[in-house]
């Protein structure tokens, strides 16, 4: 089988497709066909050598976190799938290995595709569907008439956090650029402001939550629109935010959370059900297999909606 793996830390440049044998399936996992893998943050800070300390450094490594297939073929204690299930799921956060043409999946990391949504779509979900449910689970307590801003909302965790923050009640105002003012609307964010012709920070409107997807709100700025009791999100902190963090909520009432992954089998259950449910799930960025390296070159960028995925299609 064809996988994308690298042998040192960088860019783009050190990724390439390897020939390896499909993966044994062990008593209890699962081998998946795979269609489409997600894109994410996480995929190219693990690359690039700055999350050494929680990924490692062994090499060689494959690349990929969440993604959607076919069952092939399951282990002898395997009771929940059978061979030709759709499923989608997410591996080792850390390890990830997703982008390939086959992998092996324990039960408890994969879920059935719902019917209604594409590959593509159900590739899009896990990582950032679970970290928008974290945020909201163990994070935040968000409640009817809660006010929510979400900094940076029309990228994946945006998607999901603005479209879960409104089933719970909550009132959302989000800020994105000219090209996300139209999608959540979409997601059915209460109030929008355009960043490049509005500062949301010199408005006001104070906030029970602020959630910065963007990288470009730090706490220290965001204090400014919280409530006198109120929560800010970092999505992806390093030492620095988690050293902040910690002697800021021993004084402050304005709290300082951050969002550490933590994959749970309930996070793809509800996923699979707001799906049915009509979610919006968009993956506007889709890359064949060959383009990995444009894939991975034009996706940090950030210039799209919601998600960006790589299709396995067409390569046995």
């Amino acid at each position: 089988m064809k996988k994308i793996i690298y042998s040192k830390f960088g860019g783009p440049e050190v990724l390439q497709i390897a020939d390896l044998p499909i993966p044994a399936v062990q008593e209890n996992t699962v081998l998946i066909k795979v269609k489409a893998v997600s894109i994410n943050p996480l995929d190219w800070k693990i690359r690039n050598g700055e999350m050494k300390l929680m990924s490692g450094s062994k090499f060689p490594r494959g690349i990929g976190i969440d993604f959607s297939g076919i069952v092939e073929q399951t282990g002898s204690s395997v009771t929940q799938y059978q061979k030709g299930n759709e499923v989608f799921g997410i591996l080792d956060v850390f390890k990830g290995e997703a982008l390939a043409e086959y992998i092996v999946a324990s039960e408890k990391d994969i879920a059935i595709k719902p019917s209604n949504i594409s590959f593509e779509q159900a590739a899009a979900m896990p990582v950032v569907g679970s970290a928008a449910l974290q945020i909201f689970n163990t994070l935040v307590e968000v409640k009817k008439g809660s006010e929510i801003l979400i900094n940076g909302a029309s990228g994946g965790i945006g998607m999901f956090a603005t479209q879960i923050a409104k089933i719970k009640g909550a009132i959302v105002t989000t800020v994105a650029s000219d090209s996300g003012i139209k999608a959540v609307k979409d997601w059915s964010s209460d109030f929008v402001i355009n960043y490049r012709s509005e500062d949301v920070l010199n408005g006001n409107k104070q906030y029970d939550v602020v959630i910065d997807l963007s990288g470009k709100m730090p706490y220290t700025k965001a204090k400014k629109i919280m409530k006198h009791s109120s929560a800010y999100v970092h999505t992806a902190p390093g030492p620095k935010e988690i050293l902040s963090s910690f002697f800021i909520n021993l004084f402050s009432n304005k709290k300082y959370k951050l969002l550490m992954l933590k994959p749970a089998p309930e996070y793809l259950a509800a996923l699979s059900g707001y799906a049915e449910n009509g979610m919006a799930i968009v993956a506007s960025k889709v890359y064949p297999f060959h383009s990995f390296k444009k894939a991975y070159t034009e996706v940090p960028d950030g210039k799209f909606i919601g998600k960006a995925v790589i299709t396995i299609d067409g390569l046995v």
